[in-house]
């Protein structure tokens, strides 16, 4: 049963549904997925709907606050739409993911592969019947564009138009072809960061030093690595982030804070735990990953402390973190996992659904190389490039991004 709810400004109702947990065999048990549907005071109830597909993998929805900031996108939206804020699977409200320990790593492996976008995007078929709901529109942040071209390619009659920020995926790109073009575009706004703050490029020296000798700890305990403390160029990627490592690198790091601040940059210490161990396979259109982020890893890291990294996971961010190190041999299977094809050209070769993308031009996540190459192949996306901000632009430019995709997808513009 839907309850209501609501706060300053908005009405939430709240949805669960049970589905299968593998979709392909229906005698696995079942979980529940979480939705919150937000309208505005007045909304009607068959008012077009909009779901929103967070990044990830392993991001639960945002939660509203109705403040104007909280998130400023969704007031966008909500001029248009009624929304419905998904927890995928896993995630916030949802059936969360457990230590499992009374499993083997071949069951915890086999439950873990259940986690990526075409069980999430059959969660969301469910949901849609379950709510009425003929077509819907969908909104794709980061790993959400992944959901939603695995929706365009696998219900496009069941989508009415789609827009994605940050988010179009590359179909059929070997995953080695694609951590090799996103270290090389790493280590381009790494140059860019120390062009910018040239003091930091030594204070990662000596970071980096004090790390090898096993005296940088976050506040879990776990002991970080040269290589693990590189990762705090994953914020590189988003608008502010540069300045984010400024401000830690600029710190005592004696000081009690400074293991908060650290681990709030590790991108991999301040997420889910599916966004690690299923991160690779999100980009697997097929094909073994192979811990590719470690093979993959340009030579000229290995003499430079100082270079950093970004969404590169490596097998000692599961072993190093005491919550996830009994996952370590299921992490292994998955690295050695052949998985299906996601995307279906000859579908989306042959799409009638509107749709839009933001295309950050410096977005080191999803290379503007690989969306560009995926929008040539769908010929109903139409791309809006920009280089103004960075990966996070939908959330600190909501109206020029977000408004322009729905101009763009209604044709306005």
């Amino acid at each position: 049963m839907a309850i209501t709810t609501s706060v300053p400004g908005l009405h939430l109702i709240d949805h669960e549904i049970e589905v299968p947990l593998d979709h392909a065999d229906a005698s696995g048990g079942t979980i529940t997925v979480f939705a919150r549907e937000v309208r505005r005071p007045g909304d009607a109830d068959d008012r077009d709907a909009l779901l929103f597909l967070q990044g990830g993998p392993g991001g639960e929805s945002p939660r509203p606050t109705g403040l104007p900031e909280a998130p400023a996108w969704l007031q966008r939206a909500l001029q248009d739409y009624r929304v419905i804020l998904l927890d995928q699977r896993g995630t916030g409200r949802s059936t969360p993911v457990t230590a499992m320990a009374d499993k083997s790593p071949q069951e915890q492996a086999d439950y873990l592969a259940l986690f990526r976008a075409d069980a999430i995007v059959e969660d969301c078929e469910l949901l849609r019947a379950q709510l009425g709901i003929e077509r819907w529109s969908l909104l794709g942040q980061s790993f959400g564009g992944f959901c939603t071209l695995r929706y365009l390619s696998a219900h496009p009659g069941s989508v009415r138009e789609a827009m994605f920020t940050g988010g179009v995926p590359p179909i059929g790109v070997p995953v080695d072809a694609v951590y090799s073009a996103t270290y090389q575009r790493t280590l381009d706004l790494t140059a860019r960061h120390y062009r910018a703050f040239p003091g930091d490029r030594e204070r990662m020296r000596a970071l980096s030093a004090r790390a090898a000798a096993g005296n940088v700890r976050l506040p879990n305990g776990t002991v970080v690595s040269p290589d693990h403390l590189r990762g705090i160029g994953s914020v590189l990627g988003m608008t502010g982030g540069s300045e984010q490592i400024h401000y830690l690198l600029e710190r005592d790091p004696d000081g009690l804070g400074f293991g908060y601040e650290l681990a709030s940059l590790l991108s991999f210490n301040a997420h889910s735990p599916l966004y690690l161990l299923v991160h690779e396979a999100c980009y697997a259109d097929g094909g073994i990953t192979d811990w590719s982020c470690a093979r993959v890893r340009p030579d000229v890291y290995l003499d430079d402390p100082t270079l950093l990294t970004g969404e590169h996971v490596f097998p000692f961010h599961v072993t190093a973190d005491p919550l996830l190190a009994p996952f370590q041999e299921a992490a292994d299977l998955l690295a050695r996992r052949d998985w299906p094809q996601l995307y279906d050209p000859s579908v989306l070769a042959g799409l009638d659904v509107p749709a839009a993308a933001a295309v950050y031009y410096d977005d080191p996540y999803v290379l503007r190389e690989h969306s560009l190459q995926t929008i040539e192949r769908v010929p109903t996306i139409r791309p809006f490039i920009t280089n103004t901000v960075l990966h996070n632009g939908l959330r600190v430019m909501p109206d020029e991004i977000l408004g322009r995709l729905i101009d763009m997808v209604r044709g306005r513009v």
